[in-house]
């Protein structure tokens, strides 16, 4: 019996139960109001609903699902992969297979092909509009699909989707498997259905993504083996937790043709900056290499809090990571080496423009040895907070609290300070809810963002696939009477709210080289970089 690990948790909904999406934990949250916390193995079990009632929200997150720079690059994945290694499996005896449901696919390769989202029909899924200065995606159905994890069998399924899943209230599940919307290898089940080993998971739901900058990507460099591009703050590198379309490798495919990209390396999803794609995968390989083996010299700018001290101010203060599930990271003793460099080149009123030498590749490294130094980055979410204590982590100091309390702590500050919440719950049935798109598509009409003319639309878009709409349009926007979200009204996010002071400059390796263009924020005619 061919084993299914080479696929298995490729595409998850949301995650395990011991696991947290955190681009969705309020809004989660919020939509489980007969939950009042999280479990244990949720981070903290703290009860979101206590501090901010019914709140839900389109951003920020505490953290990214993607790294800036990885020591070891990985492949891609479509939906965000857990760091656990992969859970062991039973044997399965004669008895077991044939009690249970076999997929109705021929072979390990029609298994994959044959799970929705593989193909290039994900990008026919739904398509763009911009609005207000964001790039929105219409919502619509998708396919989750998972195969059964082993501590899953012998449960009812409607059991185990209540509580490892919590995108959607418990009724919602119910209702999905009395319509056939929740099925198991490809077939309908009954709420009773107990899991079996191999079982193929797959529900149908309808997606709301979160809006993100309406800045195009701009290609600084395209041949036959890579990809180049400048990548605007807000958007992901690619598909994690809430964002599928919305993310740079989706849109270069949608709107440059530019399909089946090789992720070289990764940028926060606030950061801006250079962003390599391998177009083959010798070249991929090569540059990740290149990479892991530090040849490459990667340049940062950011914009920090204070006066920057004077001269090259080395870090070389150990990084460890405090939690993978929320992503957050603090110099420890424990952590593992890295060093990085400084240098003030600017200033502006009460910050300083830095110029940075990452000479390792650590998760957050800039942002964690800048707010060690005691210059943190003037507009970082996570790191410039007090939620770090009164020094915000200054010196490794975080007030004398244990890990586990900084989890607990960044999770409900982050919730009643950072998250946008829902102006208004949409009391109504599905004709107020179409009517409520209607009046949003008549101020769609009235407000064209100013940055949807800054749109790139020279040689490097002549490969061009989808143009996004410059306006909402009603006859693309779908509802689903059972969705909760469609009867959600969210606030948009900011200007202030889509960026972070920190870009990735320049990247040099073996016979090459490319920078990008330096954002407004980089003082850029008042500094002389090409002296650098």
């Amino acid at each position: 019996m061919p084993s299914p690990k080479s696929v298995r948790n490729a595409q998850t909904q949301h995650g395990e139960g011991s696991s947290v999406d955190v681009e969705n934990i309020f809004l989660h949250r919020f939509m489980l109001s007969v939950e009042p916390a999280l479990d244990v193995n949720s981070i903290g079990g703290q009860d979101a609903s206590a501090s901010s009632a019914r709140e839900c929200v389109w951003f920020h997150s505490v953290t990214d699902n993607a790294s800036p720079e990885k020591e070891d690059p990985e492949p891609p994945v479509l939906l965000t992969k857990e760091p656990s290694a992969p859970e062991k499996r039973k044997a399965e005896s004669t008895e077991d297979e044939s009690n249970s449901k076999k997929p109705k696919l021929d072979d390990e390769k029609d298994r994959k092909i044959k799970r929705p989202g593989f193909s290039d029909e994900r990008y026919d899924e739904t398509s763009y509009y911009f609005e207000n200065g964001l790039r929105k995606v219409y919502p619509y159905f998708f396919t989750f699909t998972t195969f059964a994890k082993g501590r899953w069998v012998d449960e009812k399924i409607l059991d185990v989707f209540v509580r490892e899943f919590r995108a959607a209230p418990p009724e919602e599940y119910g209702r999905s498997l009395e319509a056939g919307k929740l099925t198991v290898n490809n077939e309908k089940v009954p709420k009773d259905y107990k899991i079996k080993h191999n079982d193929l998971l797959a529900n149908v739901v309808h997606r709301h993504e979160v809006p993100v900058t309406s800045q195009p990507i701009k290609i600084v460099y395209m041949d036959k083996d890579i990809v180049v591009v400048n990548k605007p703050p807000s958007i992901p590198v690619h598909p994690c937790g809430r964002y599928r379309h919305n993310t740079v490798v989706f849109i270069l495919a949608k709107e440059y043709n530019l399909k089946n990209l090789r992720t070289i390396h990764r940028l926060d999803r606030l950061t801006s900056g250079l962003l390599l794609f391998g177009r083959t995968a010798d070249k991929a390989r090569e540059l990740e290499q290149q990479i892991r083996t530090r040849q490459v010299k990667k340049e940062y700018v950011c914009r920090v809090e204070g006066r920057f001290p004077d001269g090259i101010v080395e870090c070389s203060e150990p990084i460890d990571v405090v939690s993978y599930k929320v992503g957050v990271c603090r110099v420890s003793p424990k952590g593992k080496d890295c060093k990085t460099t400084f240098q003030r080149i600017g200033e502006d009123g009460d910050c300083s423009i830095v110029h940075c030498k990452p000479l390792t590749g650590r998760m957050h490294q800039i942002r964690v040895h800048l707010q060690y130094l005691g210059y943190p980055i003037s507009n970082d979410p996570l790191y410039n907070h007090e939620v770090f204590g009164p020094l915000k982590g200054k010196g490794g100091d975080i007030g004398g609290i244990s890990d586990e309390q900084l989890i607990n702590n960044l999770i409900s500050i982050h919730n009643a300070e950072n998250w946008l919440g829902v102006e208004e719950e949409i009391k109504a049935d599905v004709k107020s809810t179409v009517d409520n798109t209607v009046q949003r598509e008549i101020k769609a009409e009235s407000v064209i963002a100013a940055s949807v003319k800054e749109l790139n639309v020279d040689a490097s878009t002549q490969t061009c696939h989808e143009e996004p709409d410059r306006s909402y349009d009603l006859k693309k926007s779908t509802s689903d009477p059972h969705c909760h979200e469609c009867k959600l009204n969210y606030k948009e996010p900011e200007e202030k709210d889509l960026i972070m002071y920190l870009h990735a400059w320049k990247y040099k390796g073996l016979n090459w080289e490319y920078k990008t263009e330096l954002p407004d924020w980089a003082c850029k005619t008042k500094i002389n970089y090409e002296e650098l």
